[in-house]
């Protein structure tokens, strides 16, 4: 049984007029999920259709696909990946026009998530990867020699100036994509540490944003940006070695985070809470098939291993071809570990 997953228009107010329609069809497919597990304990998921989503970072297909081989073990027919930005995946998710997306950011995404309907209508009772911090990195030549830990300095113009790129004299910060969540976080803080006149945040592609960076830096030259883990940045500019962490003034979030504490166990404060990146999947999915609830909630993938995959993208391991073996190959030197997930998720099917 098919389910048709048409193209995915966005609206002016950002609404999924087409995509509400395949709705009823996706509820009808669920029912059939119990009498697929009975008919087949190896295999609960058969005759049963599955939609993965991605955002359009290339370095989150790992993570994605190793969810979707496990899927795919348990009878579910999986259909390729589909790439759209976090509001607009969270919303399809929760209307029931895909199935999940296994790099949900909490509480990055929180918004996004009660705007898509929250609890009613997604899960994400899960930790796929934890521990993953964000925030803000300059150079540690410059940051040694000009006495730089603090995001709050590039409030002084001498210090904005050290990080002009295209000579207008404001220092130029590479951010995020926009629709990625932490756009607004940076937006967020630009004010509220009042650096608007010192500081312009530059958006677009981060790919190719912190190409440029990384090659400023390979010329001697001042560099200050925004990443996170786990990603492959941090294993070309190494934090301690290369580039160093800045600090924030104080606590300073967008949204519905506004108010929360960013300090982390440390006490140092980078202006980030620390995020888990979750498994997020249409709620009556997972009510409906027992098997994918219980295998999104037992997988677990460790940072290191994500940074490390990440990082024989960024070397030219980047194909699809590359992504699948890395992919494969991670599946055959835990084999016990993924036998043991799909073990369980048979299990909770019965």
């Amino acid at each position: 049984m098919t389910i048709r997953i048409p193209h995915f228009p966005t609206t002016a107010n950002g609404r999924f007029t087409a995509l509400r329609r395949t709705a009823l069809g996706l509820l009808a497919a669920l029912s059939l999920a119990a009498a697929a597990a009975a008919a087949n304990p190896q295999l609960p998921g058969q005759g049963v259709t599955v939609q993965p989503l991605k955002s359009s970072i290339a370095e989150e297909t790992f993570q994605t696909l190793l969810v979707m081989k496990a899927l795919q073990q348990l009878g579910y027919d999986v259909k390729p990946i589909r790439e759209v930005e976090y509001a607009t995946s969270h919303l399809a998710i929760g209307n029931g026009d895909a199935t999940f997306l296994a790099t949900h950011w909490e509480p990055l995404h929180d918004n996004y998530y009660a705007n898509s309907g929250g609890d009613a209508r997604l899960w994400r009772d899960n930790t796929y990867s934890g521990n993953a911090i964000q925030g803000y990195l300059v150079d540690k030549k410059t940051a040694d020699a000009h006495g730089i830990d603090n995001l709050g300095q590039l409030a002084d113009p001498a210090i904005a100036r050290l990080f002009d790129v295209d000579g207008d004299g404001k220092a130029d910060l590479t951010g995020c994509t926009p629709g990625w969540g932490c756009e607004a976080q940076i937006e967020a803080q630009l004010t509220a540490y009042k650096l608007r006149g010192t500081v312009t945040h530059v958006t677009g592609n981060y790919s190719a944003l912190i190409a440029d960076v990384i090659q400023r830096y390979r010329d001697g030259q001042p560099v200050l940006y925004f990443t996170w883990t786990p990603y492959w940045v941090s294993s070309v500019l190494v934090p301690g070695k290369d580039v160093v962490w800045l600090q924030v003034p104080f606590s300073a979030q967008a949204g519905d985070l506004a108010g929360q504490d960013t300090t982390l166990p440390n006490g140092r404060n980078y202006g980030s809470i620390i995020n888990n990146q979750r498994i997020l999947a249409n709620r009556a999915f997972v009510d409906a098939n027992p098997a994918a609830r219980k295998l999104f909630s037992v997988m677990k993938l460790p940072v290191g291993d994500i940074t490390a995959q990440n990082n024989a993208m960024n070397n030219g391991e980047n194909s699809e071809r590359d992504i699948e073996r890395h992919t494969d190959g991670w599946i055959k030197a835990h084999q016990t570990l993924f036998d043991g997930w799909l073990d369980a998720a048979r299990a909770a099917a019965r």
